[in-house]
């Protein structure tokens, strides 16, 4: 029987390895031509570069997860989607938590056949996003799955995402006087107590929340509203969220900070590689050193961040 479920795990991670979270969007037009010719193919250069970044960060203890957003990985079809399995597969064989980046939310049986997909079998992961707004009756057949008999598995739902748009929905405001988005919060933290009786010890509940890093008037609210909640804080980087806002999320339950193109892109930022880049003469070595400084970069400037609070 198992006595951590998977959010107290990635929690104790992020305290042990730093906030940072690696974002693994990785789609095959973020890999130079030069790289994808020499490894054959745009599906085998996107695994050969997502393993080799998994290997960097592992062995620079430089971040606690990596998140896969499995959409980039679904555009390159039947051979995108044995990429993505065995990325997931790669970040688990480094003992490091994955995070599935799905953002399912369904009805009843379909929600089943979802959580099941996502948490056995050949897409198995730790730890999934998902989208309450077709009810919160839709998240039941996700969240069973963090009970100790089905493998204590995390579920991050969607309360204060980072994109601009979020205001057209989730800072509605309902007939009490507060926001949409508080009352999803206020489900998050009875669902992440509800399993505290299978975790008695845990430091943070089962299901944890998305709450952007470019909502600064929000940070402190949210952060003080749920502070049991262990928060995937994405927009950090190439999404303009500032360090000081992550760092504030960061507080209590904590968090992890998600970087996708930051990282992904890095080599094109590089100035150690500005005569490569420009002869076209990058190799994956190269590309992949670039985001092993970044992922190490990253995680120094979340940590200051948090140590100027």
């Amino acid at each position: 029987m198992i006595t951590k479920h998977k959010m107290q795990e990635l929690q104790e991670r992020a305290e042990k390895y730093g906030p940072l979270c690696v974002g693994l969007d990785t789609d095959p037009s973020y890999i130079p031509d030069s790289v994808v010719k020499a490894v054959g193919s745009r599906e085998e250069a996107v695994l050969t570069y997502n393993k080799e970044i998994i290997r960097r960060v592992a062995a620079d203890k430089s971040a606690c997860c990596f998140k896969v957003q499995i959409a980039y990985y679904e555009a390159m079809g039947i051979a995108g989607m044995k990429v993505y399995a065995q990325t997931l597969k790669a970040v688990q064989d480094a003992g490091l938590t994955a995070i599935s980046d799905i953002k399912r939310g369904d009805i009843a049986a379909t929600a089943g056949a979802y959580a099941r997909a996502h948490f056995t079998g050949d897409f198995e992961t730790d730890i999934i996003t998902v989208n309450p707004y077709m009810g919160f009756d839709t998240l039941k057949p996700f969240t069973e799955y963090a009970s100790p008999e089905k493998g204590g598995k995390g579920a991050f739902v969607l309360l204060c995402t980072s994109n601009p748009g979020m205001t057209d929905i989730e800072h509605q405001e309902l007939k009490d006087g507060s926001l949409l988005l508080e009352r999803v919060g206020s489900e998050i933290s009875w669902i992440g107590a509800e399993f505290k009786s299978f975790y008695p010890e845990q430091t943070c509940g089962a299901v944890g929340a998305v709450v952007g890093a470019t909502q600064e008037k929000d940070a402190r609210r949210l952060r003080d509203m749920y502070p049991d909640t262990f928060f995937l804080i994405p927009g950090y980087g190439a999404q303009g969220g500032a360090a000081r806002i992550a760092a504030t999320l960061l507080d209590k339950a904590g968090g992890t900070v998600n970087s996708s193109r930051g990282i992904l892109c890095a080599w094109q930022k590089d100035s150690d590689l500005t005569e490569k880049r420009e002869a076209g003469a990058l190799s994956l070595a190269d590309i992949a050193s670039a985001a092993a400084k970044a992922a190490i970069f990253s995680k120094e400037d979340l940590l200051n961040a948090k140590k100027s609070l």
